[in-house]
């Protein structure tokens, strides 16, 4: 397999996340350029081919490398790739504009929404570079990390207002165990990543508290609804919220104790407060910072969040988390789902 132009990807922060994407891309058939924040995080990667910190027991392939230097990660790269927390992609983007190169596709891999702006990262990214929307793609699905560095089969969805644009990036991100299915939907694909983290926070804070099966299935099935009713309010395609961007991240992130947004949630159930919650947690669990800016753009275009709402309320500390119940709905005699 070859890129258009070159086979060199440059995939920006070496937490869980990006460590497994760029993996994911070299098993592809890539040459990938890794930047770590930390010369001895790079050092070892480069060197030992492990990422002891966020993958542990985890081999990475030869042809990937890293480096702390930015200009040496991103020189030649026909594909940038962006892994680091929302909340500082701006920044992260002011530092690097110069040095990506021309046409290159710059894809987010992020879930959040931007706090102040409440801009998704798509148009972060088209607000702080100088780059066509059809150059931008965004990366969504049922994709814990830690399984698919092990190879674990999965797939993704890459949107871009550019199908070419969506096309080469999934060709690119597609090998024996990963695969990318395209879509012209960034709104439904952004979305949907965002606010799967929100229910996966309700899922996580009724499993803390210790509420059984039903209630999480009654969560998650109201959940994908609030999602569809939201996302769609902005555009977005109804059937993308009911695919891997949508109900496939869904599940996985509600049902399994590798999510970072599952796990915050149940330390929240349990007890915690907010910041007691976010000093415990070692990486962003960007559920937690999406709530706020969700909720007031669901108030701009008049979408109801009950789910949303409660979870805001626990964060709040004005809601007791055994609070947090099935009865998440704003009719008083609902019909249907």
């Amino acid at each position: 397999m070859t890129l258009p132009g070159s086979s060199r990807v440059a995939v920006l922060g070496a937490g869980s996340w990006g460590t497994t994407f760029a993996k994911l891309l070299a098993d592809g058939g890539a040459e990938v350029s890794l930047w770590a924040r930390r010369p001895e995080l790079a050092r070892e990667i480069s060197q030992a081919h492990r990422n002891s910190d966020y993958l542990p027991g985890i081999d990475l392939p030869r042809t990937l490398w890293a480096s702390d230097r930015l200009p040496e990660v991103l020189a030649g790269a026909a594909q940038v790739y962006l892994s680091v927390p929302s909340q500082s992609l701006r920044e992260n983007l002011r530092i690097v504009r110069e040095l990506i190169p021309p046409d290159a596709a710059v894809v987010s891999l992020m879930k959040g929404v931007e706090r102040g702006t409440r801009y998704r990262m798509s148009e972060v990214i088209l607000q702080e570079l100088d780059v066509e929307p059809g150059r931008i793609a965004v990366v969504s699905g049922p994709n814990l990390a830690l399984e698919i560095a092990k190879a674990q089969p999965t797939a993704a969805v890459v949107a871009s207002a550019s199908l070419t644009t969506a096309s080469e990036v999934a060709l690119t991100a597609t090998n024996g165990y990963f695969r990318s299915y395209v879509t012209t939907d960034v709104v439904g694909t952004e979305f949907g990543g965002v606010l799967k983290n929100l229910i996966a926070l309700a899922i996580g804070i009724v499993d803390g508290v210790g509420y059984g099966e039903n209630t999480k299935a009654s969560i998650i099935t109201r959940g994908i609804r609030e999602m569809t009713d939201f996302a769609m309010a902005f555009g977005a395609h109804p059937e993308t919220l009911g695919g891997l961007a949508g109900l496939g991240d869904l599940i996985a992130t509600c049902g399994s104790p590798l999510s970072r947004n599952n796990t915050a949630g149940r330390l929240l159930g349990q007890g915690y407060n907010y910041r007691e919650v976010v000093d415990h947690m070692r990486q962003t669990a960007e559920g937690l910072t999406s709530v706020a800016p969700v909720l007031e753009l669901a108030a701009e275009r008049g979408v109801e969040l009950p789910i949303v709402s409660q979870v805001a309320e626990v964060l709040a500390g004005t809601l007791d988390p055994r609070d947090i119940a099935p009865h998440l709905t704003t009719d008083a005699a609902p019909l249907g789902e």
